[in-house]
């Protein structure tokens, strides 16, 4: 259809009539790039994202992973009884820990959960955002701060019957001990009703270590870290899924938060010593590290096994 010819003379007329001109003296900027918490994630809990997302997970990842990390999976029988969308709370070491989450996690969870990550990190540019949030069903968060962006999101996705997997630490361990929780997670389950699954992951931090910032590296994500990739190592891995928490009428998230680290850290303590041992001696060494520098906390680690040198965790120990 031919566009009449006043509409034709009224675009070409000069401002007011027509679209002002922009000044030559200030430079135009550039596209709006949805990237960090501005990065739609919608597209990815779509049919054809999430078919693809489980064809990968369950074809390609899982067996990649179970070949790198040869797990020990304690305590996953809890999570049959579960109905409903839940919280996932862990303590996290290495980039490796979200693939061994799925792998441990059965289908019927694994295939309606979404992964709250790090804005700064995973979401820094359009590219990165999508691959992260279609194989991994990523969606961006704050990690610095509990953000109502951010916690809206994840409560609109609980309501819906998603299962959100959260790293209370706000990022990885620096020298692979346990460090202080955020709110996040209580904050979600206390709002949304959810219950808290607490989780211990083992031995992921020498898998794919977190490289810290050396001289003339770029830091990258929170700046503690180099944006250089740490050499993949094959480990063997524990993951330890706890009793599921959930919200009295009662409490806040100042009072659920203490609960949540508490039951990860006593999930700690059992890969330390043992069942009885952890609730015995509550010891916070075992996960919490000597107090010193960070080259003697990394130090004090305990050693690297050998894969085919791994014992079985649920053996009575012998006596002497």
């Amino acid at each position: 259809m031919k566009t009449p010819k006043v509409v034709r003379k009224l675009g070409s007329a000069s401002f007011p009539l027509g679209k002002p001109t922009w000044p030559t003296s200030v430079e135009r900027p550039g596209p709006k790039r949805r990237v960090g918490l501005d990065y739609d994630t919608a597209w990815t809990r779509k049919y054809p994202a999430r078919l693809f997302r489980a064809a990968v997970t369950d074809f390609v990842t899982i067996p990649a992973t179970r070949w790198l990390a040869p797990p020990k999976v304690v305590g996953a029988e809890a999570l049959d009884r579960l109905e409903g969308p839940v919280i996932f709370a862990a303590n996290h070491n290495s980039h490796a820990d979200t693939a061994v989450m799925m792998a441990a996690v059965p289908a019927r969870l694994r295939h309606k959960m979404v992964v709250a990550a790090a804005s700064d990190f995973f979401f820094d540019s359009t590219a990165k955002g999508a691959v992260m949030s279609l194989l991994l069903g990523a969606i961006p968060i704050e990690r610095s701060k509990v953000s109502r962006r951010s916690a809206e999101t994840a409560l609109e996705l609980l309501d819906d019957g998603w299962s959100v997997l959260i790293y209370p630490e706000g990022g990885r361990s620096p020298d692979g001990w346990m460090h202080d929780f955020k709110g996040g997670a209580a904050y979600l389950s206390v709002r949304s009703g959810a219950p808290v699954v607490p989780v211990f992951l083992d031995g992921t931090g020498r898998i794919l270590p977190k490289s810290p910032v050396a001289q003339g590296d770029a830091p990258g994500g929170s700046g503690s870290e180099s944006t250089k990739t740490a050499r993949l190592r094959r480990h063997p891995v524990t993951v330890l899924f706890g009793r599921p928490l959930r919200a009295a009428p009662e409490d806040d998230a100042r009072s659920m938060g203490p609960r949540i680290e508490a039951a990860v850290a006593e999930l700690g303590r059992e890969v330390r010593s043992d069942y009885w041992q952890a609730r015995r001696s509550p010891d916070q060494s075992l996960i919490r590290g000597p107090e010193g520098a960070p080259w003697r906390r990394s130090w004090a680690r305990p050693p690297a096994l050998d894969v085919t040198a791994r014992a079985e965790r649920d053996t009575w120990p012998e006596l002497s």
